[in-house]
């Protein structure tokens, strides 16, 4: 009843990311009697057909969702669904969209912010790093612009969002639910929607690393060779510049190559298969800002 913040809690745009239905089930348990002013939407399963047949895309069109924002109205069975859900959401005015998302099986829960969208929207871009700063986990700046998913489209249209990819799909984990909810108090918290927090949640992160200061997304290097991938760091190790990462051997067990750490970083995840093909990602890192960054 109080006039206040909006904010939307999206999920399961992929239908084999299934911790967020869980993650959005668990805040709105106990929504209705913390809140204390503004309000909160949520789609918990935006993808139900990839949902049911435990696929990432739409199963009868073969559509990505996440690739298929702002939507059209009259367009094939992808674009509908994100006209319709983009349409839904961006009618209450938001000040917040929160999208959940899991990424490798082997990976680190992280906030995820979109590439910057330019000048002209650079108060909701401060807007949705300011509450991915709040929400107590690894900020991680993307480096690929993705022009059709959810979170850039309505950065376009001035509303503040940002993505949470909490650790493996497929299954709920419960210790990714736990931090993905803990994040959603956090930022509601800072809102002021609701009371806040005695001791705000902090996932642990290794020393020289901080909450608030973002890190550039990488997946490189690429390796040159096909082969089995060996593992030398797991993710959440802090990597130094021509550390060793990993080793490709071949089916007799002969190395390959080794790929070698790029720069320092943090190691947010393992690629889902031990299979190497050259120019393939194996790893994925969250590496410091640089001068050419937009950073923020």
């Amino acid at each position: 009843g109080n006039p206040g913040p909006v904010v939307w809690l999206t999920a399961c745009s992929h239908g084999d990311e299934v911790s967020g239905i869980v993650v959005i089930q668990e805040v709105f348990k106990t929504i209705r009697r913390r809140l204390l002013c503004g309000a909160v939407h949520a789609f918990p399963l935006m993808n139900p057909l990839g949902f049911e047949s435990g696929m990432r895309h739409i199963t009868p069109s073969g559509e990505d969702l996440n690739r298929s924002f702002p939507g059209n109205a009259n367009g094939s069975l992808g674009e509908r669904i994100a006209h319709t859900i983009f349409d839904t959401i961006t009618a209450t005015s938001p000040d917040l969209v929160v999208d959940f998302h899991n990424d490798w099986t082997d990976s680190m829960p992280y906030v995820l912010v979109d590439h910057d969208p330019g000048k002209a929207h650079q108060k909701s871009y401060r807007h949705a790093l300011h509450a991915a700063r709040q929400a107590g986990m690894c900020v991680i700046v993307d480096e690929e612009e993705l022009h059709q998913s959810l979170s850039f489209n309505l950065l376009l249209r001035d509303i503040p969002a940002l993505t949470f990819e909490l650790g493996q799909p497929y299954i709920v984990s419960e210790s990714n639910v736990t931090c993905g909810v803990q994040a959603i108090w956090n930022i509601l918290a800072d809102l002021g929607m609701i009371a806040p927090r005695e001791t705000p949640f902090r996932y642990p992160l290794p020393p020289g690393y901080t909450h608030d200061s973002p890190l550039r997304y990488s997946d490189k290097p690429y390796g040159a060779k096909s082969g089995i991938i060996r593992f030398l760091a797991a993710p959440g190790d802090v990597v130094k510049a021509g550390q060793p990462l990993a080793r490709i051997v071949n089916a007799f067990g002969r190395r390959q190559e080794t790929l070698l750490a790029a720069t320092d970083g943090i190691v947010l995840g393992h690629a889902d298969s031990s299979v190497a093909f050259p120019g393939v990602p194996v790893m994925a890192f969250g590496v410091r800002m640089t001068t050419g960054d937009n950073k923020q």
